[in-house]
Order: C-alpha cells, then structure tokens, then sequence
C-alpha cells in the first residue's frame, strides 16, 4: 500500500503539471485570452460580478503588480482568501507539500501508516487549518466587515444594461466598492460616460483584429506596456507551435460596468463583455484548422480592465474569462 501510494503521489503531480501546461497553451484556442494584468490595487481581487458576467471571473494568473503591494494599498483590507487562504493556508499548504516530498522520498505520509495512514493525517492537517482560520480568520474578519459588506452590497446594485451591442450604466457607486471612503481619499469611485462604453467596444473589435493579423504596432497603441508583454508571448508560443490564430466577424452581444474608479491620475474601468466570433487555430504552411471550428460562431464571457491617466486615451490593462 505504502509503494502504491507513492505511485498515486507521483501521478497526481505529473497531472497537476500536464493540466496546467494544457491550460495555458489552450486558454488563446477555447475562445478567449488567459487572465492576466494589472488593475491597481484592484489586481488581485474578483471584479463585481454583473448580468453579463454572472459567475466570478478568474483570478489573474500573471501579473507584473507584486500582490503584497496591492493588498497593502488596497484601503478596505477585503480578501477573499477561501478556505486555504491567509495564514491558515500558508501553514496548511507547507504541511502538505511537505507531506506530499516527503511520501515521495520514502517518509512523510507514507511512512509506517501506509495509504491509510496518508489519508488520516490529511484530516487531521484539514482539521488543523479550518482551526487556524476560525483563530486568525475571524480578527481579520471583524477589521474588515465594513468595508467588505460595502463591497458586497455594491455589487449587486449593477443591474442596467443595454444588450444587443451596447454596454449598460449602472447608477452611481453600482458595482463599484463604495466602501473606500474616507480612509483612502487617492482612491475613489467614478463615472464612465457614452463615449467611453463606445470606445471599449470599439477596443475589443480592435484589440482582436491586431491579435490575429499579428499587428505588434497596433496592440501596443491598444494596451499597456505589461498587457502587450503577455499577449506578444501568446503569439510567439503559437507560432513556435507552427500556428496561427484567426479571428474574425467579432460582435458584442451585450456589456455592462463592474467597477470604475481612480487611483490618484490613474482611472481604471473594469467591463464585462459578452461577445461573438469565429475563432480558430489553423497551421501556418499548411492552411489546415487544427482546432475550432471556422464556420461556427462562439460566444465568449471576459472581463477587460481599461486605464488611462491624467484623462488620456484608454488603454487595455487586463483581461479575465468569465464564461
């Protein structure tokens, strides 16, 4: 049993790592780009979710801002951390990758209880962090109540929209976190007018057109200097691959505001965005699809962060799939 669990261990990682592998160099083909970007202070907490994004969009996966950083200079303190979040998950995670080493090497959970012996100990380290998190959670918890019940609230507020190619406008501080107040006045709520919804639609059309003609020039007038840096290198390992995107007849289905405000000169205005295409893989000598499917339209949910400064042209910071 004790050999047979090592086995299973060693499976269970060689998957974690081939899924994530998968994950990634797939994220371009399922019609739509991989999470990644910077939304202030802002980047590593989940965007209200709206009509059009209903389900939480996912975490940013890359992110040039040090989330240390934007956890310190975010105001209202609110993480949504889960249940392996914080502390509590930083001491479970080391007791179970210590664990998961040391069956590897021969000990750990392996050693003198076997298989079984594994999975008792793996209830008692759950045991242990859902202890930890009632110790240490709850003063968190009791800190930031306020500011994450303002938050809360405003997020469910979001409910005007236009559909059918237009994006909606929700009532002032709608999906917005209203909860930063006075303790942060460098951060603050704000409103997005007509033209600004019109040019992130004409943004998304955009962006998606020099990403799949390969226009270098044109994405680095349409995004920031980081969002360009991952969507260069999603071009670069297709093309590595001997692929080539293609993506065409692009149409928003309906949108609507998430969150909008500023930071000091620094506005940023997070949409969700459903929207139509034809999307797919082909081989660049060739010609052939290798995925997708060219006559078939695919409907895709994201949610795209745009920033400009000091009242300039917006820019795409981010991107998170919400679909």
């Amino acid at each position: 049993m004790q050999r047979l669990g090592k086995v299973f261990s060693i499976l269970a990682v060689g998957l974690i790592v081939m899924m994530a592998t998968v994950d990634f160099a797939e994220a371009r083909r399922a019609g739509g780009f991989s999470s990644f970007g910077s939304r202030g202070t802002r980047t590593f907490s989940s965007p209200s979710v709206t009509r059009t994004a209903p389900n939480a969009a996912t975490g940013i996966q890359r992110s040039m801002t040090p989330q240390s950083t934007a956890a310190r200079q975010n105001s209202s303190g609110f993480q949504r951390n889960g249940l392996f979040g914080g502390l509590g998950g930083g001491i479970l995670g080391g007791l179970l990758m210590g664990g998961l080493f040391g069956m590897l090497l021969g000990s750990g959970f392996g050693g003198g209880f076997g298989f079984i012996g594994m999975l008792l100990q793996i209830i008692l380290l759950v045991m242990l962090g859902s202890w930890l998190l009632r110790r240490f959670g709850g003063q968190q918890a009791t800190a930031t109540g306020g500011a994450a019940g303002s938050r809360g609230n405003a997020s469910g507020d979001n409910t005007a929209m236009r559909s059918g190619g237009g994006f909606g406008i929700p009532k002032m501080g709608s999906g917005m976190g209203s909860g930063f107040g006075g303790s942060a006045p460098a951060i603050k709520d704000i409103e997005v007018g007509e033209g600004d919804l019109d040019r992130f639609e004409v943004m998304l059309k955009d962006v998606q057109a020099a990403y799949a003609d390969e226009d270098y020039s044109a994405l680095r007038e349409l995004t920031t200097p980081e969002a360009m840096s991952y969507l260069a290198e999603e071009l670069s390992d297709s093309a590595t691959q001997g692929q080539k995107n293609v993506v065409r007849d692009v149409r928003l289905v309906e949108g609507d505001i998430s969150e909008a405000w500023s930071e000091g000169n620094t506005d940023y205005a997070t949409v969700a965005m459903r929207y139509e295409s034809i999307d797919y893989m082909i081989d660049r000598t060739s010609g052939a699809v290798v995925s997708g499917n060219p006559d078939s339209v695919s409907d895709s949910v994201e949610v795209w962060t745009f920033t400009r400064q000091n009242g300039g042209a917006w820019k795409v910071s981010a991107i998170q799939n919400a679909g």
